[in-house]
């Protein structure tokens, strides 16, 4: 009887085993039903759900459900979890998801890593995240969730990781004691008052961009005992020791007095001064003095992350026109004439049409555009509305004959891919580059500029045409010689045009300048191998290609290469993922709509992991790079759908690409 029993015993589990799958697997069609994106690659056909795409399988249950990136949109139905109980991990990080979070997602009480970033879920962090107990990993960043942050979070005693940056939190942090908690991320709500001593052991990052003190951060008014001390004692005092009215009006009355004596002495003396130096001061010294005092301003200004300039008068530009318009001898020379010693002018290039001199560039009103490796560039509008980009020169170490043998040199590269260097002007103490004015601003402004919904994706066709132009410009320069190379690769160096064609800029001035021109936001692009920036060869360059591909296919910024942001050293990122995860995970997600381009998004990636090799002989040429972009974009270009291409899509909210299944899971080598 005791076999039979047993077999009778086996068999009911088994039957019972296969039911839960059952249900297991109608609860996952229920959630493909209603979010959609990748998973209609589910091979619905197939009775067990185990061998779908992000499903894992354990003893006969579904244990793990990995849907990141995958074009998931909606609100997820409740009664999808509830079928769900042996989870045990689950990611639906960067995708559309919206609304509040199912409640029978408090059913998985197996549940260990909760990875939800990257998506759209609002309302309160629900009470039922607190009853599952063996949560060690949670990541809840960049969602819509409001409210408070519960203490009841000090419930999940198993937890590492707790990310809860960049959504819409508000009030303060409460006292946290968990024992185990390693990474911890608040930053980017709404939050206020004072970081609990549990916490103040984590970084400043963590609570950046909230209205939080104490701890990593600036001290909180209640943290100073000496300045509750010093207040206490002053009103003490003020209580003690009162002054009478007679004596408070002698006060006053003596130090209005002084001080109209100090400012008729310092009146007299600046009198007399002017007086004495009216006639030695020349005109376009003053002009240096003032306006040099404003571009010291702006270009404090762009170190704080601030912007324009003021047009309609002198600017920084002008000032530096201005200041170089002065000759050693105290003459002031404009309009580009004279010959003699001392006399100072534009020297324009080859073709270049002489239609401005310094004069014009004196009155030009002009706006800061950024300050870069080599130094500070303007964009100045001449009184006859011609716009040009005006770079001053920053830490130049080369003699005139030098830096003329050498700027002649980058003066009669001529190719459409390039920014032409139209005219320069050296002296002593400055050095000034004009070129043409480029209206759409950097790649990396474009990339990384405007994260808000206002924001205007860029499509697969715009970002490959941007990559085969920057390669087109660069190859030009590599086959002007063996050791003519750009130097310093990077997004801010590729200028777009009004129909975004790509234009590289900055090329050979590295060559110019000293080292210390050379700070850490270029360690992202540059090649393992170089030590010296001045000295970077082609295949240098390919490196720093490489990473530009990397950074236009992801959306991030390499590392030091945005100020006051990190970054992420793309190359090793890359890697990772690709070796341990889809694919399609490392593209961002404003290429994720373009399924038809899946493939030449592939071969795109698989060559700027070539370009960004170790080793510099596992490098491609640039003239290859540059025939292999091409191939890709001619195949990419025959099955292009123009109603996704353009970079003005009228249904552009932060849903819109999540409508449109993304690449599947491509394996690179």
């Amino acid at each position: 009887m005791t076999p039979f029993f047993l077999l009778v015993l086996f068999l009911s589990s088994s039957c019972l085993a296969a039911s839960d799958l059952a249900s297991e697997r109608s609860a996952l069609l229920a959630l493909r039903s209603a979010v959609a994106g990748r998973t209609f690659l589910w091979n619905i056909n197939q009775t067990t759900p185990c061998n779908w795409a992000g499903v894992n399988c354990e003893d006969g249950h579904v244990t793990v459900l990995r849907l990141p990136g995958a074009s998931l949109a909606g609100e997820i139905p409740v009664g999808v979890f509830g079928n769900l109980t042996h989870l045990r991990t689950l990611s639906l990080r960067l995708n559309g998801l919206r609304g509040p979070l199912p409640a029978d997602l408090g059913m998985c009480v197996n549940l260990r890593n909760l990875y939800l970033q990257g998506n759209q879920f609002s309302g309160d962090v629900p009470e039922f995240l607190f009853g599952l107990r063996d949560l060690v990993r949670v990541n809840l960043a960049d969602n819509k969730f409001s409210g408070e942050i519960s203490p009841a979070f000090d419930k999940l005693n198993r937890i590492r990781t707790l990310y809860l940056e960049g959504n819409q939190l508000s009030g303060s942090v409460p006292e946290l004691k968990l024992p185990k908690l390693e990474q911890f991320n608040v930053s980017n709500n709404q939050l206020n008052g004072s970081i609990p001593v549990s916490l103040r052991s984590m970084p400043a990052s963590a609570f950046a961009g909230n209205a939080l003190c104490g701890g990593p951060l600036k001290a909180c008014p209640e943290d100073n005992p000496l300045a509750i001390v010093g207040v206490g004692r002053g009103k003490d005092l003020g209580k003690r020791r009162k002054l009478s009215g007679g004596a408070i009006a002698g006060i006053v009355i003596g130090s209005v007095v002084g001080f109209l004596i100090v400012l008729l002495i310092m009146f007299l003396l600046c009198r007399k001064k002017s007086r004495s130096s009216t006639r030695a001061v020349d005109i376009a010294s003053m002009k240096h003095l003032e306006l040099g005092a404003q571009d010291e301003k702006m270009a404090e200004e762009v170190r704080n992350g601030g912007g324009g300039g003021a047009p309609g008068g002198y600017s920084v530009a002008a000032a530096a026109a201005a200041a170089l318009t002065s000759s050693g001898k105290g003459e002031v020379n404009v309009g580009g004439g004279g010959g003699g010693d001392g006399v100072k002018k534009l020297v324009f290039f080859g073709n270049s049409t002489k239609v401005f001199d310094l004069e014009d560039l004196l009155r030009a009103s002009a706006e800061v555009l950024g300050k870069g490796t080599f130094g500070t560039c303007y964009k100045a509008v001449m009184d006859t509305g011609l716009m040009v980009a005006v770079k001053r020169l920053k830490d130049v170490i080369i003699t005139e004959r030098e830096f003329r043998d050498k700027i002649e040199v980058v003066g009669a590269m001529d190719n459409e891919f390039l920014v032409p260097l139209r005219a320069y002007y050296y002296s002593r103490d400055e050095k000034l580059l004009v070129y043409d004015y480029m209206p759409m601003g950097s790649l990396s402004a474009l990339l990384h500029g405007n994260k808000g919904a206002g924001r205007t994706p860029l499509s697969w066709n715009i970002r490959s045409s941007i990559a085969l132009g920057a390669a087109r410009g660069i190859a030009y320069l590599h086959s002007q010689g063996p050791t003519i190379s750009h130097g310093n690769v990077k997004s801010s160096n590729i200028l777009l045009t009004k129909s975004y064609e790509a234009r590289v800029s900055d090329f050979g001035l590295a060559h110019l300048v000293g080292p210390s021109s050379t700070p850490n936001r270029v360690s992202g692009y540059r090649a393992p191998e170089v030590t010296d920036p001045r000295r970077v060869s082609q295949k240098a360059d390919v490196y720093s290609f490489g990473v530009l591909l990397l950074e236009l296919l992801t959306g991030k910024a390499p590392t030091h290469a945005i100020l006051n942001e990190e970054g992420v050293d793309l190359p090793r990122w890359v890697q990772s993922i690709v070796r341990e995860e889809w694919t399609s995970e490392v593209f961002d997600l404003e290429l994720l709509r373009y399924q038809n381009a899946e493939e030449q998004m592939v071969q795109l990636l698989q060559l700027a992991i070539d370009c960004s090799a170790q080793y510099p002989d596992n490098r491609p040429s640039m003239a290859e790079v540059a025939g292999r972009i091409d191939e890709l974009r001619r195949s990419s270009l025959q099955y292009h759908n123009p109603m996704y291409d353009s970079v003005q899509d009228a249904d552009d909210d932060d849903d819109s690409y999540q409508h449109r299944d993304p690449p599947p899971s491509t394996h690179i080598d």
